[in-house]
Formats: C-alpha cells, structure tokens, sequence
C-alpha cells in the first residue's frame, strides 16, 4: 500500500515494532495493509495528515523487482536509502 503526506511540513509516522516512516510534504512511502490498522497511523488518517492509496499490493509496479528482492534478502530492514559496500 502507498502512503502520501498530505501535510504542508515533514512527518515521521510511527510504524509497529518501534520502527518510523519519514515522509517529507507530498511525498509518498510504502507501508504494509496491517499497518493501517495501527493507532498511531489510523490518528493521521482520521485527521487527514496522511492519505492512503491503493488497496492492493504494487509488486511488479516499481519497475526495480530485481533490486528490491536483492534488499530484502540482505536482513528485511529496509529503511529507504541501504548502501552496499564491497563485492558481496
């Protein structure tokens, strides 16, 4: 699912597990269907801070399906900007 700040200034949304989403004015993010179910996410929602779009899964709609399976094996915490060094 997609996330979108609708808010003139830059949020830092809380994610379950501790974890943050940082999302700068108009900007979009990707965040998983039960995160919408989470208090803190469903408050912005509520206040129109933050809109959510798309009811289904984007696999496939990136156009980077090789990178982002190479990311995802690399530990799962993909947090946006991941820099690989060395020949791995």
């Amino acid at each position: 699912m997609e996330i979108i700040n609708k808010s003139k200034r830059p949020l830092r949304i809380p994610l379950p597990g501790g974890k943050k989403l940082f999302l700068g004015p108009g900007k979009t993010g990707q965040i998983s269907p039960k995160t919408t179910e989470h208090p803190p996410v469903k408050i912005l929602i509520d206040e129109g801070a933050i809109e959510i779009v798309g009811g289904g899964r984007s696999t496939g709609t990136g156009g980077s399906g090789g990178s982002s399976g190479k990311s995802s094996s690399q530990g799962g915490a993909s947090t946006g900007g991941v820099r690989h060094t060395g020949d791995r």
